[in-house]
Order: structure tokens, then C-alpha cells, then sequence
């Protein structure tokens, strides 16, 4: 995908960023092609984006040392891009996109796992999941010509919204049929590699991302089970203190917690919600809670939806053991079982609508097959940043002038700290405890540990000091925290595709400092030696003068390395139809027939993890759904 000269200059670049090490060998030509068979899937990106990054870089050391960056020595090299990394937010920026590719593609080796002692490759069991009527889940794709059904409802998305409704309906003798843009994986096909999982089951590779003060990547889910399927299992009920912001704010008088309890319950019996068993807590959260201990902070396990967890560490990628019960190994089959039908591999792009009511739904496969199903009620639950696309592409959903806004999305960061003892990060549940002392003032911390190559992506080193902390991975521990946050964001449709655009705010950026602040301060009350942060000019703080520095300083959005994974409120529900998407029991206003029940319809940030929210939302509205219906 590059040529000749681009080539030699990324060999260059690798060479210099990842040496050798003690016992780690040095990035070089063979990196390069791991990274271009990569972008071989994307050659627009190969030959636009990462090709005028390498030519900038070859043009910078032209004018600064008369040479080409290839022909510069190692330690020239490395100097250069230490430069560009601490300067401004462009090269900052052109260094990340050049470096990360090459991190993920060096440390995914299976050989330098068994150098560090870690696990590479989990492979599930071979025998199927407990029985369901695999009759009932057809591969659109495969499909010998176009279909037409006609049904009680379709359901589109089969994530923490979808498939919750599909059961719900089934069960109550409703005739519902499953649509599902991704495929349907079993559980020996989850190998715990992340960057292949990744490319399989995450909408872009996992590239989605919002564009603003700073860019945030937001991976979703594109498989059975939506994002259920790769996220940590973590499991809240609403705060009291959102329903009262609801009630008050958007007249929601009925959503309160005793009315919102029996469908909580019922949720929380599928899923087997318990907190994380001590002895797969895992090494970070050892860690935590010492710290934690020694500042006086409250810290629990995390409540998941994961009773029989091994701790295989993987939750992100789908669980190899069946234990998370994400919506595909619990709610999808149970609709199947009550008679639900399933069809994979189709896109949903039309709906039917005839006399101003939603009548049905077409899809579509990538070959060009065509399903066609006519019903009583359609429910659209492709999540929060899918679903407004949807409907503005439909003509519906737009009456108020928020379809589309309003979006909420838990901004989060990491922090990575270097210990002298044994952490093995990869052992245990990624997500498995929680800091609660500064729930209320919209700072929620919670475990993040991530595999090698994603951990060393993280990092903000380059050169000798990198490779020392990877070969001590094991013992390196990581935690995060995420913001409830008072920004919010819009996603748009251009060409076709969503455009997400999301500006922290000054409150916002003020919590997220506060919060990195107290995680550090865990860390060294846990007997951290260093701890690295998401921040530009605080890449690493090695004891209380340096985190002085960084409480006191003034920052930017600019300057954090975010990410988000709980995007809300795109369509969001209420009663008044000029300020609301959809009504209270989920209906669009002006388009009977027509249902949103996923993320999209959470009235507001939640400053807890979603998903038990969002399928306790959707008990309740299959609930009225099939009252009607019947």
C-alpha cells in the first residue's frame, strides 16, 4: 500500500520507536507489513492519510536536517519524534496516527506474549451454547433470492434495547421478527485477540469517533448482541437523583424508582446481576483498593451481568466461555426459543410507512438480497448513534428539532502506573471495581485493563523507555474513570454516514482533571513508582511534586487522550412532542406503529454504565407494546 520511499521512512519510524530491548526485538520491516496488510482493507487511508503523514515527516527533516527521515541516525530519529510529540495538537496528533498502528502491530505476537508470561489466544469451547432453535436464524446473505414476511412487529438491532423487546414480545405470544446488520458468532470463535475481534465485530473496525475540542473514539458493537457482546458486563440501576432530573425537567412524573423496580428485577434475573467475586477481582483492583484504603475512598466490586466469570480478562471482545450474558447468549435466544425469527447479515434501510403509520421495514445485504417485513409495530433499536440516521433517512422522528441532538456520552480516561510487584493485569475481570466516593459529583471510577498491544498503544512513550515499561507488563496496572457529563453533542447524516460532533465543556473538563488528579494520588497511595497520564506535558508523574504540577496547571480538551463508550439521548423520550423524539412509551410522536427503544431514547446522561437501564427501559415498553398489540 506504500511506496518504495514511503516504506523506508515508516521503517524508520518503527526502528526508532520501538528498539530493541532486553529481551523485546526492535520494530522494523516486518511491522510495516503487519500494519499494510491492515490497511490493505482500507487503501483510500493507506494512501491519503498515513502517505501525507510520512511525506510531512520526510519534508520536516529535509528542512531541519537537510536529509531525509530514513537517512537520519537512530537517535536523530527518535529525537525528532519526541519533538512532534510534545508540540502542538497537529504533530501531536500525526505522531499518534504514524505510532499506534505500529504498537498494536509489534506487541500482537504470540511469541513475545510467552517472553512476558502473558495469555495469547483464548479459544472457547467448540460444543454449541445451550440449545435454541438454530432453524430460526436465517444468514440473509446466503439467501437463495429476496424475501417477504409479514409479522406482529420487527424489531430492528439486537442489542440492550432489541432483543430485550423481541423476548418480551415472543413471550407474550406476539409473532416478532429479529433484524441484525452484523453476524451471529459462537463462542469458539471469540479468540481474545483484540485487534482481530475488533475488526470483526466493532462498526469500523472500532473506529467511530466524535470530532470537536477533541476527538473521542466511540466503539459500537456490529454482531448479535450489539454492544452487549463486547463491553465489561457492568451492571447499574439508574440514580435516584437523573429520575428526579427526568421528572422535573422533562415531566416524566411516572419513571420513578419503585415504578422502574419490577423491570430492574426482571433484568437483573436473566443477566445473574452479582458483584465481582473476590478471587477474580484481578491484580488492578488490588491496587485500587489499597489506595483507596490508605486516602479513606469508598470502592466496591462492580455488580455485572457475568455470574459464572472465569476471569479470562477478554469481556471486550467476546467472552470465550459464554459467561457474560450479553444479549446473544441471553436474551436472543430466549426470544428464539418463544418463537422469535432472526435474520443476520441485513441492514435495514427503509421503512414502510402507508397513511402516516409505520407498517413495516426493508433490508438490505451487502449481495444485494432484499427481506421485506410488513407488521403491526416496528422498533427501531439501532443505539444512539445509528439510530437518528435512521429515522432523518425515513423522513420521521425530525417534528421537534432534536432528533439527532441532545447526546450524552459518559466522556472517560485511563491512567497506567508502573509497580514493583506483580499486577498481571491480564488475569481477572478488566472491569471489576469501582472508586464510589466521588459518584456524586459526576466522577465515576471503574477498572480498564486492556491486552499488551492496546496497553502499549496507551502509552505515551516512545523509544528505549516504551519497551521497558512492555517488558515489565506484568507489572503495570491501569484503572479509568468517566464523567456524567453536562456537554453534549449531535450526530448528523453526510453522505450516507454519521458525523458525531461533541465539545467538552469547561465543567466537564474541570471533572475530568479533578478526577485524573485523584487517580493518581490512588495510585501513589498504593505504592505506585509512576503513573502515566491521558495528558499532553503529564505523560509521566513519578511522586507528589509532579502531581502538584499537574493539580495546579491549566488544561485544555485538546491536551486529554478520551474516549467514550455510553453514547445516550439522540431521540430521546418524553411527553411533550416539541422537545422529545418519541413519547413515553416509546412511540415517535406523529408516527404510530413506530418504536425507539435503545439508547438513543435515555433522556439524559445517566454517570453510570447503561445497558441495565436501557433493557429495563425496553421490558417496560414491550410491556405496553404487547398490550397493544394483543
Amino acid at each position: 500500500m506504500l511506496s518504495p520511499a514511503q516504506r523506508a521512512t515508516y521503517v524508520a519510524v518503527a526502528e526508532a520507536a520501538l528498539p530493541a530491548g532486553r529481551f523485546l526485538p526492535a520494530a522494523g520491516l516486518h511491522t510495516i507489513g503487519r500494519v499494510e496488510a491492515v490497511l490493505a482493507r482500507v487503501p483510500a487511508l493507506a494512501e491519503r492519510g498515513l502517505g501525507a503523514l510520512l511525506g510531512a515527516l520526510d519534508a520536516a527533516a529535509l528542512l531541519t536536517h537537510r536529509r531525509r527521515f530514513a537517512r537520519l541516525e537512530l537517535a536523530d530519529r527518535l529525537a525528532m519524534l519526541e519533538r512532534w510529540s510534545a508540540g502542538d495538537l497537529v504533530r501531536r496528533t500525526a505522531v499518534r496516527a504514524l505510532v499506534v498502528p505500529l504498537k498494536v502491530a509489534h506487541f500482537d505476537d504470540p511469541a513475545l506474549y510467552r517472553q512476558l508470561g502473558c495469555v495469547y489466544e483464548i479459544r472457547g469451547q467448540k460444543e454449541a451454547r445451550a440449545p435454541y432453535p438454530r432453524e430460526r436464524v436465517h444468514d440473509l446473505a446466503t439467501a437463495d433470492g429476496d424475501l417477504a414476511l409479514e409479522v406482529d412487529a420487527v424489531v430492528i438491532g439486537t442489542g440492550a434495547g432489541g432483543a430485550v423487546v423481541a423476548r418480551e414480545l415472543a413471550e407474550a405470544g406476539v409473532a416478532v421478527v429479529m433484524i441484525e446488520e452484523g453476524r451471529y458468532f459462537e463462542r469458539h470463535e471469540f479468540t481474545g485477540r483484540p485487534f482481530a475481534m475488533q475488526q470483526q465485530m466493532y462498526r469500523a473496525g472500532g473506529t467511530t469517533m466524535s470530532i470537536g475540542n477533541v476527538a473521542i473514539p466511540i466503539p459500537l458493537g456490529v454482531t448479535v448482541g450489539g454492544t452487549t457482546t463486547v463491553n465489561s458486563g457492568t451492571c447499574y440501576r439508574v440514580p435516584e437523583h437523573v429520575l428526579a432530573h427526568w421528572r422535573d425537567d422533562f415531566g416524566l412524573r411516572e419513571f420513578t424508582a419503585d415504578h422502574l423496580d419490577p423491570y430492574y428485577q426482571r433484568v437483573e434475573r436473566v443477566l445473574g446481576v452479582a458483584p465481582t467475586r473476590p478471587e477474580i477481582l484481578g491484580g488492578c483492583a488490588r491496587v485500587i483498593a489499597r489506595g483507596c484504603d490508605a486516602l479513606g475512598y469508598r470502592h466496591a466490586p462492580l455488580k455485572r451481568n457475568a455470574p459464572d466469570c472465569d476471569g479470562q480478562g477478554v469481556c471486550c471482545f467476546g467472552c470465550p466461555t459464554d459467561a457474560k450474558r450479553s444479549t446473544n447468549v441471553s436474551y436472543v435466544p430466549l426470544a428464539l426459543r418463544a418463537g422469535a425469527e432472526l435474520f443476520t447479515h441485513a441492514r435495514a434501510d427503509r421503512i414502510i410507512i402507508e397513511g402516516g403509520r409505520a407498517v413495516g421495514v426493508t433490508a438490505r445485504t451487502a449481495n444485494g438480497r432484499t427481506l421485506t417485513v410488513r407488521a403491526r409495530a416496528v422498533v427501531v433499536a439501532c443505539g444512539s448513534i445509528m439510530t437518528p440516521g435512521f429515522l432523518e433517512r425515513n423522513g420521521v422522528g425530525g417534528g421537534s428539532g432534536q432528533l439527532g441532538r441532545n447526546l450524552s456520552i459518559h466522556p472517560a480516561a485511563g491512567a497506567l502506573a508502573e509497580f514493583d510487584e506483580s499486577i498481571a493485569s491480564w488475569r481477572g475481570v478488566p472491569q471489576s471495581l469501582a472508586i464510589e466516593e466521588f459518584h456524586d459529583d459526576g466522577i465515576l471510577f471503574e477498572g480498564a485493563a486492556t491486552p499488551l498491544e492496546f496497553t502499549a498503544a496507551l502509552m505515551p512513550h516512545l523509544g528505549p523507555r516504551l519497551v521497558d515499561l512492555c517488558e515489565r507488563f506484568e507489572r503495570i496496572a491501569s484503572f479509568g474513570l468517566m464523567v456524567s457529563d453536562t456537554s453534549r453533542g449531535r450526530v448528523r447524516q453526510v453522505r450516507g454516514r454519521p458525523v458525531i460532533t461533541y465539545v467538552l465543556n469547561q465543567a466537564d473538563l474541570a471533572r475530568m482533571h479533578r478526577g485524573l488528579d485523584i487517580l493518581a494520588r490512588v495510585f501513589f497511595a498504593a505504592g505506585a513508582r509512576s503513573v502515566m497520564m491521558p495528558v499532553h506535558g503529564f505523560m509521566e508523574l513519578r511522586g507528589e511534586a509532579d502531581l502538584a504540577r499537574f493539580r495546579a496547571a491549566t488544561i485544555s480538551a485538546s491536551d486529554l487522550e478520551l474516549s467514550a463508550y455510553h453514547p445516550l439521548g439522540t431521540a430521546r423520550l418524553g411527553p411533550d412532542p416539541a422537545s422529545s423524539v418519541v413519547d413515553p412509551d416509546h412511540q415517535v410522536h406523529g408516527t404510530p406503529g413506530l418504536y425507539v427503544v435503545d439508547g438513543a431514547s435515555v433522556p439524559s446522561s445517566l454517570g453510570v454504565n447503561p445497558q441495565l437501564t436501557i433493557m429495563a427501559l425496553a421490558t417496560r415498553a414491550a410491556e405496553r407494546l404487547a398490550a397493544r398489540l394483543g
